[in-house]
């Protein structure tokens, strides 16, 4: 059985405007498209901070729904982070008794520890990488003074987490992914998140665009995803390792867990 996941990421604006409302509906249409072409019986478009935190999120759900033809539900925070730690940790081949994982998007990070057992500690903080990009890091590259806010904000909402001691972290999300491509590896400890902040501060968007092969949008948030990670890190004292999976690969287990044709297959196989 085939399933495919619409992942609508994060947009911190109040309102979505006519003008991207219309882009991404059209985007998602494309990817409702394809996804039928490949085989998919079950397409799940789900919506994580713009359906929150968007005044006109009413919209955005009902253009989405038009366009694909698909269900759109929007999930909470505490979903976003448990769909993020299941995908993550389906994908990890190694594991230790109690993990963590960080999920740094675009309007809000979620933290979740547990083991294989289930959720321990599931926290959401209002401090994704397009937020704090905008409110802080307005230079192309910003200046001393507007790194260390944005670190100093970041750090405040970290440390207030309180979460437990772990053994080991996974890092899942556009950013972390990016900077797996930047450094050239797959464990961000302190020395390497370190050597990615020194990059990515003093370079412009264009110029870490070219350099670590990433779109340029993506660019221009990549400082405020690495400060995020970075101070997750210093918080958990382990390194982060960058995830195989996370909230599309959580959400496609869920719905292959719930279609009658995997249960099916599954009880045929016991």
């Amino acid at each position: 059985m085939r399933v495919a996941v619409i992942d609508i990421g994060s947009n911190t604006a109040r309102r979505v405007c006519d003008l991207k409302l219309a882009e991404t509906a059209e985007r998602a249409r494309g990817y409702a498209r394809k996804a039928r072409e490949l085989g998919a019986t079950a397409i799940d478009v789900i919506v994580t901070a713009p359906g929150r935190q968007s005044e006109n999120a009413d919209e955005l759900l009902g253009a989405l729904r038009r366009a694909t033809g698909a269900p759109v539900r929007v999930l909470s925070a505490d979903e976003e982070g448990r769909l993020a730690y299941e995908g993550a940790l389906a994908q990890s081949r190694s594991f230790v008794d109690r993990v963590a994982v960080c999920d740094v998007g675009g309007g809000s990070t979620e933290l979740v520890v547990g083991s294989r057992s289930g959720v321990e500690f599931c926290r959401s903080l209002d401090i994704g990488s397009v937020r704090i990009a905008r409110r802080f890091l307005d230079g192309d590259p910003p200046g001393k003074k507007a790194i260390a806010a944005a670190r100093a904000e970041i750090a405040e909402q970290v440390d207030a987490l309180n979460a437990p001691a772990v053994g080991a972290a996974l890092a899942t999300g556009g950013s972390a992914r990016s900077l797996r491509k930047l450094t050239g590896s797959r464990v961000l400890g302190e020395r390497e998140l370190a050597s990615a902040l020194k990059t990515v501060a003093k370079s412009t968007s264009s110029q870490i665009a070219q350099e670590a092969g990433l779109d340029p949008l993506r660019a221009q948030t990549l400082l405020a995803g690495t400060l995020i990670l970075a101070e997750t890190q210093r918080r958990l004292g382990v390194p982060l390792e960058v995830a195989r999976g996370g909230l599309r690969e959580g959400a496609a287990y869920g719905l292959l867990t719930q279609a009658p044709e995997a249960r099916a297959a599954a009880e045929q196989a016991a």
